[in-house]
């Protein structure tokens, strides 16, 4: 089956099995590696990326129901070796350990962060409620939001918007 997708920001045909996983189109066929398998079934949020805008878990989607759609995987987030807020965030806030969940959390991150600029560290808890870390404690990851989120702001989020 060919599809028609828009893959961090380029247009592409693609030939692939309308069954095979999202993840393994995109890791295998594409040699876009940031996605993580975790769990392969939906639980851990480690092979998250953006399907039109939303988060999902690609492990879970059939690659013949992304004809037309546009992803982001981590890969895109980033402006060639700039890092997003979110990236440059999880990285300056120790935010990140052992690299599994990262992607996932950073792609989730982002469309939380587009949706809800304003999220309280709380909010920004439940948002990312389905990525699961062994490593962090999550506490330097919500402290790297609310930096991403806000700037100006220190690690519990308050200060200048």
């Amino acid at each position: 089956m060919t599809l028609r997708v828009r893959l961090n920001g380029r247009d592409l045909l693609l030939d692939v099995d309308p069954q095979r996983r999202l993840l393994d189109v995109l890791r295998d066929e594409l040699r876009l590696t940031g996605s993580k398998e975790g769990c392969g079934e939906g639980e851990c949020g480690a092979c998250t990326v953006l399907l039109d805008g939303e988060p999902v878990c690609s492990c879970l989607v059939p690659a013949g129901q992304v004809d037309g759609s546009e992803i982001m995987t981590v890969e895109g987030l980033g402006d060639g070796e700039l890092l997003s807020a979110v990236q440059d965030a999880l990285v300056r806030f120790g935010g990140t350990q052992c690299g599994i969940c990262t992607p996932g959390i950073a792609v989730c991150a982002t469309a939380a962060l587009r949706r809800e600029p304003d999220a309280s560290a709380e909010r920004l808890r439940e948002l990312l409620a389905g990525n699961l870390c062994r490593c962090t404690g999550y506490q330097l990851v919500i402290d790297a939001l609310c930096a991403a989120a806000r700037p100006a702001a220190g690690p519990s989020g308050e200060g200048a918007p």
